[in-house]
């Protein structure tokens, strides 16, 4: 075993989704290490919120969408100086819009953060994972990525992108002990939800058996387990968290 110290590494982990399974992770053992973009002060309360259950957890600010500065901060943070034992790519941007009037930024904006991104960490970890022989590899999709959703293109594109990179890592990686896994949120109460009109809310509902918003709490224990030693046996497979939803 490594005398490494053990860190598990989440991408855009100041908020929702990400701060959620930031804690998550910490409250199972693991030191966590997250990225952020903006919004400090919120990077700053999730390291103090970690800290005041007893855990560790470090922010870096970092850009999934610039490959030169991700692949930098492997080389300066991660090799050779910690235990990598798990990559959670959560970063994620949306720039919606109908088909026949998207822009070609909005486009590449969404497929270099939501999908290149994720691809650059994780061909980092890999690196470090395989010759580890042992990690886990957690891609936060959606399940839009499966069904698709009117007005989001680029952002669907990205993460039915993110499914398929994930089923060719997990082929590629499995002799090393690595797991590459999907999490695919249906719609979880967040703060893009909450500005939503209630009759929007509603038609949702309508198409969720369990009858309710999922919470970020319900996404970070997916990912515990996918990330933890229970999952050992599990990889190239997607974890749909969406009360029922399906077409």
């Amino acid at each position: 075993m490594s005398d490494l110290p053990k860190i598990a590494l989440v991408t855009g982990g100041s908020r929702g989704i990400g701060r959620a399974v930031v804690e998550r992770l910490a409250q199972d053992g693991l030191e966590v290490w997250f990225t952020y973009v903006s919004r400090p002060e919120a990077a700053e309360e999730v390291v103090a919120a970690v800290a005041e259950k007893g855990g560790k957890a470090k922010a870096f600010k970092l850009d999934s969408g610039d490959s030169e500065a991700i692949g930098s901060f492997f080389k300066d943070e991660i090799k050779g100086k910690v235990h990598l034992a798990a990559l959670v790519n959560n970063a994620g941007v949306t720039r919606d819009g109908l088909l026949m009037r998207m822009k070609d930024e909005d486009w590449d904006t969404v497929i270099r953060i939501n999908l290149t991104g994720c691809f650059v960490f994780q061909r980092e970890a890999a690196k470090i994972m395989t010759r580890q022989r042992d990690g886990r590899i957690v891609n936060i999709a959606s399940i839009v990525g499966q069904m698709g959703n009117a007005g989001q293109a680029n952002y669907c594109a990205a993460k039915a992108g993110l499914i398929g990179l994930t089923k060719s890592s997990a082929r590629e990686l499995a002799a090393r002990n690595v797991t590459v896994n999907v999490v695919a949120p249906g719609f979880i109460q967040t703060e893009m939800t909450a500005a939503l009109p209630e009759k929007v809310v509603e038609a949702m509902l309508n198409q969720i058996p369990l009858n309710r918003l999922g919470i970020a709490e319900d996404i970070a224990a997916a990912v515990s387990y996918l990330a933890g030693p229970g999952a050992g046996y599990v990889t190239g497979q997607v974890l749909a968290v969406n009360g029922g939803m399906y077409m």
